[in-house]
């Protein structure tokens, strides 16, 4: 399977307010870098999976959202806890939305497969992934 890999990040606070997650359950800042791989079975008639600049645009508009927001503030988020895991999730379904609607060029119609990882730091991340 091939792959297009395109990178950004969103800036956040949060807290996660269950005793698991011990001093993290004050509010707090994270830095999230945020990558969204597109897979296809094959190439387009000019070798590529999507076009990348599509691909770009379509992540930062679905962090845009989010970006310098305190998350527990959102109604999209009222009585969820936003893990890393949660909101890799979050960001592949606005993705899928945009894959759904062409938002990716002729590419789009392509891909099979979508994974939204979200570094939380140099030691820990964590990811989503599956077929738009």
């Amino acid at each position: 399977m091939f792959a297009v890999e395109v990178r950004d990040h969103i800036m956040v606070a949060h807290s996660l307010p269950r005793s698991v997650f011990g001093p993290a359950q004050g509010v707090h800042g994270a830095t999230f870098v945020v990558d969204a791989a597109f897979f296809a079975s094959d190439l387009d008639e000019n070798g590529l999976v999507v076009d990348i600049g599509l691909a770009a645009q379509a992540l930062k508009q679905a962090l845009a959202p989010l970006n310098y927001q305190n998350l527990d503030t959102l109604d999209v988020f009222a009585g969820r806890v936003t893990t890393t895991e949660f909101l890799a999730k979050h960001i592949f379904d606005r993705l899928a939305e945009a894959i759904r609607d062409n938002r990716l060029g002729a590419g789009s119609r392509r891909i099979r497969k979508l994974r939204i990882t979200l570094h939380e730091s140099h030691i820990a991340r964590g990811w989503y992934e599956a077929e738009p």
